[in-house]
């Protein structure tokens, strides 16, 4: 991907979404509870055109919590739906997606009204995060086999199928950040441990002492797409996109040259790394495994089923992957603003050193009960025993 979408940004379908102040509010709080007993009496509440909530706890009993107008805050809703209420389409991730690859998803595990997020219209602007999302009919429906409980203060709470985990980093999004713990959030907010599985029907223990407040650096996992969430303030001080830009010109002023063939080496402009498009003469290789950064030449192969997984190094000997060197171009994900000095392992993106250090710590949850470390870039999972390599450039011999 990095830092679009393979069949590139598309109207609600794309790779970043800022949040503004809407013109009008359009935010909704819990107002009036109603207990019914026949599935006729919720259709009648369910078609007043207001926002609510249906808990399903039994064939014969369902409550229903509508919600009303709130005027000092803003709702955003993200989901797999193209319908209106959706404001950010999202889509599965497939790792490593490359530029026209059709990848069939055979069944999404993205909820079509995964979650919402409610800012504050007023400085601080605080924005909470919740599961679930109001369909075409305002309603937020949780059928009998969701899990769903009624808390000791008597409000109705509930979690979604495949649920929506959240983790706050330690110490915000900075080059000093370390990563934090994975919680559930709830319909209505509260945070929880993780469930044992994704869509197991026991939720797990309520965390008093955190909340569904999104930090600067919060991650946000849809179960089939992971969102980085970043303050206003946070971007301040992250690179911009001429900083990316100069540090390659940079890296290419200084003349890299393969060590073999003798050839300069350069990095290709951010647009042609972006779209990930055909391999360019003077692109830069690596041998992952001790990190010397070569042209393209076709020799040294350990294996002929797969040509680029098992080859060694003619400078120092050591036998790895043989990949083709890429910028990472998001700048939001970088936690400073060093010098692309290394590559994540084994998919070859580029960026500082503490922003590779600090995505191949944190664990991304995949599929149902798994969690591993990936680029950021392209969501590849990073070698369990080599996450990144540093990279060592040839200066020009003359």
């Amino acid at each position: 991907y990095n830092g679009s979408l393979p069949n590139g940004d598309r109207g609600r379908r794309k790779s970043r979404f800022a949040l503004y102040r809407r013109t009008k509010a359009n935010g909704v709080k819990p107002s009036t509870v109603h207990i019914l007993n026949t599935p006729q009496a919720s259709k009648a509440v369910n078609c007043k055109g207001q926002h609510s909530i249906s808990y399903t706890l039994s064939r014969n009993q369902t409550v229903v919590v509508e919600y009303s107008h709130d005027k000092d805050t803003d709702m955003f809703q993200i989901g797999r739906s193209t319908e209106s209420p959706i404001d950010f389409v999202v889509t599965d991730t497939i790792a490593g997606g490359q530029e026209g690859e059709e990848t069939p998803i055979t069944q999404s595990t993205i909820s079509r009204f995964a979650c919402r997020v409610v800012c504050e219209r007023n400085p601080p602007f605080t924005a909470r995060i919740y599961a679930a999302g109001f369909d075409s009919s305002k309603n937020i429906f949780l059928g009998e086999k969701a899990a769903k409980w009624k808390n000791p203060d008597g409000h109705m709470d509930g979690l979604t199928t495949n649920g929506v985990l959240v983790m706050h980093p330690k110490g915000g999004f900075t080059e000093e950040s370390k990563p934090g713990v994975w919680r559930e959030i709830s319909v209505c907010g509260d945070v929880y441990t993780l469930r044992e599985t994704r869509s197991a029907q026991t939720p797990g223990k309520l965390v008093e002492n955190e909340s569904n407040i999104l930090q600067d650096g919060s991650l946000v996992d849809l179960c089939g797409a992971t969102l980085l969430w970043r303050t206003a303030e946070g971007l301040f001080h992250t690179p911009t996109q001429k900083h990316l830009e100069a540090l390659r010109q940079e890296i290419n002023a200084a003349r890299p040259q393969c060590p073999v063939g003798l050839n300069t080496l350069a990095f290709p402009s951010m647009q042609r790394s972006r779209a990930l498009s055909s391999l360019e003469d003077k692109q830069p290789w690596v041998y992952l495994a001790c990190g010397h950064v070569h042209g393209y030449h076709n020799w040294g192969h350990r294996s002929e089923q797969e040509p680029n997984t098992q080859r060694e190094c003619p400078m120092c000997r050591m036998v790895g992957p043989y990949v083709p060197l890429w910028l990472g171009c998001e700048a939001a994900f970088y936690v400073d603003t060093g010098a692309p000095t290394h590559a994540f392992v084994p998919c070859g993106h580029v960026c500082s050193e503490k922003s590779v250090k600090y995505w191949s710590e944190i664990p991304l949850p995949h599929g149902t009960h798994a969690f591993h470390a990936a680029c950021p870039f392209c969501a590849t999972q990073l070698s369990l025993t080599q996450g990144c390599s540093k990279l060592i450039f040839q200066g020009p011999v003359d």
